[in-house]
């Protein structure tokens, strides 16, 4: 798999190497890439009256990148990363968003830092939890749905406690899923 990651309006870029990094060991033998591209917010995806981003506007923004700079040979999967505070309908906020089964995802940086929660900056905890949602998102790309097993990267996190209760692998349900999918054609173990 080879994975491009595309920063949005981004502050901070050191973090995408360090995302690039977790992805490449969870993803083993996939190649993980940085656009020097920088993708802009769209202005129609802020909503004035919550002072959020809807995420599902900036995700069609990502597959539009996709589409029109795509060289099968370079990434079949994009996660766009942004420092913006991103929601969906029916959600306070969420940490990202993907297309099941698609290429596209994106992952928000803003409620990962521990200054948000008015802790102390700890850049470990916060590139712990930025590569977590990564893979998570990157994750249903690969057709995985959210996983009962709190201690799974793929459970669906309510608030960041969750997100720091969870490690960083797949469990083995979801990792024998993410295996089958990436490579399909592999013998039975038993054989």
């Amino acid at each position: 798999m080879r994975i491009l990651i595309l920063p949005i309006d981004l502050r901070d870029r050191r973090i995408l190497n360090e995302i690039a990094d977790g992805l490449s060991k969870v993803f083993s033998g996939s190649l993980c890439l940085i656009s020097k591209s920088i993708l802009p917010i769209p202005r129609k995806a802020y909503n004035a009256s919550r002072r959020q981003y809807l995420s599902t506007i900036i995700l069609n923004c990502v597959k539009d990148y996709a589409e029109r700079n795509r060289n099968k040979s370079t990434f079949n999967r994009i996660l766009g990363v942004t420092d913006v505070d991103l929601y969906a309908p029916g959600l306070n906020f969420i940490f990202g968003e993907a297309e099941l089964l698609g290429e596209a995802a994106i992952i928000s940086l803003y409620r990962l830092r521990p200054e948000f929660y008015g802790e102390q900056p700890n850049r470990d905890l916060f590139t712990e939890r930025a590569i977590k949602e990564a893979i998570h998102e990157i994750g249903h790309t690969l057709g995985l749905r959210h996983c009962p097993n709190p201690t799974c990267v793929m459970h669906f996190s309510l608030h960041i406690g969750m997100t720091d209760r969870k490690r960083r692998e797949f469990c083995n349900g979801c990792r024998r899923k993410i295996e089958r999918y990436l490579n399909p054609f592999r013998a039975p173990d038993f054989l």
